[in-house]
């Protein structure tokens, strides 16, 4: 059996969010239902109802991210009102390397979203995946520059 690509992943529905979650607690974590409801201070059988309605309260959705360890949830629920998601990584200073990458995946994107526009039969996955990459790549910098306007403080 071989592995599922989770940054892959994207729900269609609510409840094949919920389940997507239950399903990568399952193969990462080794949790059951069991131990999410545990984790969530919840019985197992009123989980189970809520995966199998996908009536969960919205209060209850952070919790149950947090106890599965990822969020398919609230990206769906932000992708099914038109929003955007896109993970801002932290971590290191941008190099010179970065900005060429991003020069690079801009220009990219921007050639994919030109002939998509020319010919609107193209190919609509790589112009996403293009665009989507690109978008992180900016969303990284501009948490850069904000973490340059409010720096942390060091203990």
């Amino acid at each position: 059996m071989s592995r599922r690509n989770w940054k892959q992943a994207r729900p269609n529905s609510l409840v094949h969010a919920l389940r997507l979650c239950k399903e990568f607690a399952l193969e990462r974590h080794h949790l059951s239902v069991e131990r999410i409801a545990d984790r969530m201070g919840q019985t197992h059988d009123s989980l189970y109802k809520w995966l199998a309605t996908g009536r969960m309260p919205a209060i209850l959705v952070p919790a149950y991210e947090l106890a599965c360890g990822c969020n398919f949830v609230s990206t769906w629920l932000a992708s099914s009102a038109g929003r955007m998601v896109i993970d801002i990584p932290t971590g290191r200073a941008a190099g010179q390397v970065d900005m060429v990458e991003l020069n690079t995946g801009f220009a990219a994107a921007l050639q994919l979203l030109t002939d998509f526009y020319a010919k609107p039969g193209g190919d609509p996955a790589a112009t996403l995946a293009a665009l989507q990459a690109h978008l992180g790549q900016v969303a990284w910098h501009q948490a850069n520059v904000a973490r340059f306007s409010n720096p942390e403080l060091e203990f």
